[in-house]
């Protein structure tokens, strides 16, 4: 999410970039000021890859989940009732959704989309919006 977008004319904004499969890795770029006594401002970037810094790529997702499932690692799995407790808010929500006279519509999310037009109009009310790749 970018917010707080710079006007025209300006270095750019600091954008903190959290990066998932298959390029997993953490990206910070910032305007700096240029050493010295003059105000100079240039754009800079930290960078972390784990491929490049570790010297192999992570496991694929259902890689990684198979291999723990079959060595028995339960480290990153939901226990049971972890999850019977999350479903007990998503169950409250729906019974109160349904039981409304007049819910208001439901956002839908295609498949391969960056997401539903009313996650743009959320932010855009606060002058923000997704960064698109």
């Amino acid at each position: 999410v970018l917010f707080n977008t710079p006007g025209a004319g300006t270095p750019g904004g600091n954008t903190l970039v959290i990066r998932i499969q298959p390029d997993e890795g953490i990206s910070l770029r910032m305007v700096s000021k240029i050493p010295g006594n003059n105000l100079r401002l240039e754009p800079v970037k930290m960078d972390f890859h784990y491929a490049t810094s570790f010297g192999k790529a992570s496991p694929e997702a259902y890689e990684r989940l198979l291999l723990d499932a079959i060595s028995g690692d339960a480290t990153l799995f939901a226990r049971r009732d972890e999850v019977e407790e999350a479903w007990k808010f998503i169950d409250h929500i729906e019974r109160a959704w349904h039981a409304s006279d007049n819910p208001p519509p439901m956002a839908e999310f295609i498949a391969g989309s960056w997401g539903p037009r009313e996650a743009d109009r959320l932010l855009a009310q606060d002058g923000n919006e997704w960064r698109r790749l």
